[in-house]
């Protein structure tokens, strides 16, 4: 079994990578029958094919050769699952306390907040509000809006003045637009 990566590239100097980047990885496996690539699954299923073109043939030495091949590449895969498997469900259990543990922090802020309602004085319905007035030359911090604001009585518009009629009962627009009066065609 060869990475298709070099050797000097490894800086850990390791016999295997580590676990997830396996599954994804290309392999260059020189195998009796030559050399086969791709990944632990692709190389699984070649050796299989040849394993069972072996056993068709009769040649049970390298029908055993490819078996043993293919073996080694699902033992490989199959660890490489694994350690995929015990990281996700370690991300998960991780993944499940800080959940438990932001429901808990809610949970406290919201008996904190229960305790602070339940302290404030409750008013009685019959009961009489106090009114609370502030000195005029003290500034109460609030803004202004608009519908506080006292309303300003509306001035009152001055009449119109009515058209001018003319004599003959027109609008006394006359005939063009300036308002002047046009001639009479001559019949």
């Amino acid at each position: 079994m060869r990475s298709s990566k070099s050797r000097s590239r490894n800086k850990n100097r390791n016999n295997r990578p580590s676990g997830g980047n396996i599954i994804n990885r290309v392999f260059d496996s020189q195998g009796p029958d030559g050399k086969v690539r791709g990944t632990p699954q692709q190389i699984i299923e070649k050796y299989n094919q040849l394993h069972r073109d072996a056993v068709l043939s009769g040649d049970r030495v390298d029908a055993e050769n490819f078996a043993q091949h293919a073996e080694h590449y699902t033992r490989l895969l199959a660890e490489a699952q694994r350690e995929v498997e015990a990281k996700r469900e370690e991300q998960e259990e991780q993944n499940r306390q800080r959940q438990a543990e932001r429901d808990r922090e809610r949970n406290e802020r919201m008996k904190a907040q229960e305790v602070a309602a339940n302290e404030q004085p409750t008013l009685q319905p019959d009961a009489e509000q106090p009114d609370v007035l502030m000195p005029d030359d003290q500034d109460s911090g609030l803004v202004e809006t608009p519908e506080e604001k006292p309303k300003r009585p509306r001035k009152p518009r001055a009449p119109r003045k009515p058209r001018q009629q003319d004599a003959d009962g027109g609008d006394g627009g006359g005939g063009t637009p300036d308002g002047g009066s046009a001639p009479e065609a001559a019949e």
